[in-house]
C-alpha cells in the first residue's frame, strides 16, 4: 500500500531535480551569451563575423538577447505552482516569451543567411528558425481555442527548440574537449555536428517527454473512463448474487 506514494514522490522528486539543472543551465547559458553582445565591440562577439556583412554582429546581439530571455522564461513556465498561483504572471511572462521567440526567429533566419559555417549548419539553422515559429504558432492557437494540453504539448516543443542553444554548447564542448589530437577535424565540422545533434536530440527528447508525461496519463485516465460505466452493472449484478448465494 505504500509502494505508490514513494513512487510518485520519487517521481516528483527527479521532475524537480531535472527542472532544477535545466534552469540552471538556461540561466547559465544566457548569462555567457547576452554580455558580449551588450558591448556594441563586434570583437567580443562570441561566434565569428563576417566583416563584409555590417549587420551581422548586431543580429546577433537580437538574437542572443531575446533567446536568452527566452530560455530564462521558458524555464519558469513549467512550474505548476506558478500557472496555479499566479495565473496572470504565467500568461504576462507567456507573452513576453511569444514576442521573444518571434524577435529572436527572424533573427535566426538572416544569422543563417551569413553563417559562415557552411552549407549544413544553414539548413540546420534555417530549419530551427521555421519549426520554432510553426511550434509556437501552434501552442498560440492552442490556447486561445481552450485546449489547454494541446497548447502544453506544443510549448514542450518549442522549449524544446529554445534549449538547443545549450545543448549545441554542451556537444560543441565536448566534440572539441575530445577531438583526437592526431585528427584534422575542424572546429566547423564539429560545430555543424553540434548544431545538428542539439536539434534533433532536443526533438526526440521532447516526443519521449510528452509521450510519458502527458498522453500516456491522459490515454491510461480516458480507459478508466470509458470501463468505468460498464463495469458498474457486472459488479452489482455479482454483489446481489453473493447476497442471494449467503
Amino acid at each position: 500500500m505504500t509502494a505508490a506514494p514513494v513512487s510518485k514522490t520519487t517521481r516528483c522528486r527527479w521532475w524537480w531535480a531535472l527542472w532544477g539543472l535545466m534552469a540552471v543551465l538556461a540561466v547559465g547559458i544566457a548569462g555567457y551569451a547576452v554580455p558580449p553582445y551588450l558591448t556594441g565591440n563586434s570583437a567580443d562577439s562570441n561566434v565569428p563575423t563576417d566583416p563584409d556583412v555590417a549587420a551581422h554582429y548586431l543580429f546577433l546581439g537580437v538574437h542572443a538577447v531575446f533567446a536568452g530571455l527566452a530560455l530564462i522564461i521558458g524555464s519558469l513556465q513549467f512550474v505548476t505552482r506558478l500557472r496555479v498561483t499566479r495565473p496572470k504572471l504565467h500568461r504576462v511572462l507567456g507573452r513576453v516569451y511569444m514576442i521573444s521567440i518571434v524577435i529572436a526567429s527572424v533573427a535566426a533566419v538572416f544569422l543563417a543567411a551569413v553563417t559562415l559555417g557552411g552549407f549544413a549548419l544553414q539548413v540546420a539553422f534555417y530549419m530551427l528558425a521555421v519549426a520554432w515559429l510553426y511550434t509556437l504558432t501552434m501552442a498560440y492557437r492552442c490556447i486561445r481555442r481552450g485546449e489547454v494540453q494541446l497548447h502544453r504539448i506544443w510549448m514542450i516543443r518549442n522549449y524544446a527548440l529554445t534549449f538547443a542553444a545549450v545543448t549545441l554548447r554542451i556537444y560543441l564542448l565536448l566534440g572539441l574537449q575530445l577531438k583526437p589530437p592526431s585528427t584534422s577535424l575542424e572546429f566547423d565540422a564539429i560545430y555543424t555536428a553540434s548544431g545538428w545533434a542539439s536539434i534533433l536530440g532536443n526533438v526526440l527528447v521532447a516526443e519521449y517527454f510528452i509521450i510519458q508525461r502527458t498522453l500516456a496519463p491522459l490515454a491510461r485516465r480516458r480507459q478508466r473512463q470509458e470501463s468505468a460505466p460498464a463495469a458498474t452493472p457486472v459488479a452489482a449484478g455479482q454483489g446481489d448474487q453473493g447476497v442471494f448465494q449467503k
